[in-house]
């Protein structure tokens, strides 16, 4: 008599044991998790790259200094990126500005720490949640392969009380362990490939943003000496 099996994906899941089960359902909230992250990050380094856009080209447009940090502070719940870093390092180099005998080393340094900061608050808000995209996608093929393992294992300890093992006895069991290997590479493969984008992504922001606070350094080193009535009026023009 030959004995059928259901092999559906639904029914070897259904009949999976409970540790299967376990690594199957873990593996699946990775995935989701996974995948909630990788569309956040998504938007989110589009959202910082198209604000960058638009900052520098009114920055370099020849607008006043003094009017882009009123704008930026006036709006600091919505400012980020390029524009936070600029709003800093401005704020710092008129604060110092304005004391009596101010060196100049010493203001373009207080500056830079300024814009230093914010740009890390910055790097660390864009690398948010890269961790766990890693994290998915170094361990989920091992622990998919764990629950394959086991399954595997239960199938062979099965056939312990059988007289005599045939292919149709053994197959079922070694079907519905795979299918916890088949979920574990489900989960890595998006989380790795959204994690070498992202990276690759977020280091050339990064590289932006630094010849940015250099630019701006060079400029506002220029201006050190000008007094507050000719700095309002100077804009930055970028240099051929």
């Amino acid at each position: 008599m030959i004995v059928s099996h259901d092999l559906t994906i639904v029914s070897m899941i259904v009949n999976a044991s409970i540790v299967v089960k376990f690594v199957m359902a873990l593996l699946v909230l990775a995935s989701m998790l996974s995948w909630t992250y990788i569309f956040m990050k998504l938007f989110g380094i589009r959202r910082a790259r198209r604000e960058a856009d638009a900052f520098e080209r009114e920055f370099w447009s020849g607008s006043d200094l003094v009017g882009l940090y009123q704008r930026a502070a006036s709006g600091r719940d919505t400012v980020a990126g390029l524009e936070r870093i600029f709003e800093a390092g401005f704020k710092e180099f008129l604060k110092l500005k304005g004391r009596a005998g101010a060196d100049v080393s010493a203001l373009l340094d207080g500056t830079r720490r300024a814009m230093k900061a914010t740009y890390q608050r910055e790097m660390d808000l864009l690398e948010s949640h890269l961790s766990f995209l890693a994290t998915v996608g170094s361990v989920s093929p091992y622990v998919g392969l764990f629950g394959t393992v086991w399954g595997i294992m239960n199938a062979f300890r099965g056939l312990s009380n059988v007289a005599q093992a045939t292919l149709a006895q053994v197959a079922p069991g070694i079907a519905e362990a795979l299918v916890a290997t088949a979920m574990g590479l489900f989960a890595a493969i998006p989380a790795v490939i959204a994690y070498n984008r992202f990276s690759h992504d977020i280091d050339r922001l990064a590289s932006r943003y630094e010849s940015f606070m250099e630019e701006l350094q060079n400029i506002l080193q220029r201006q050190a000496h000008l007094p507050d009535r000719d700095m309002a009026s100077t804009g930055a023009h970028r240099t051929r």
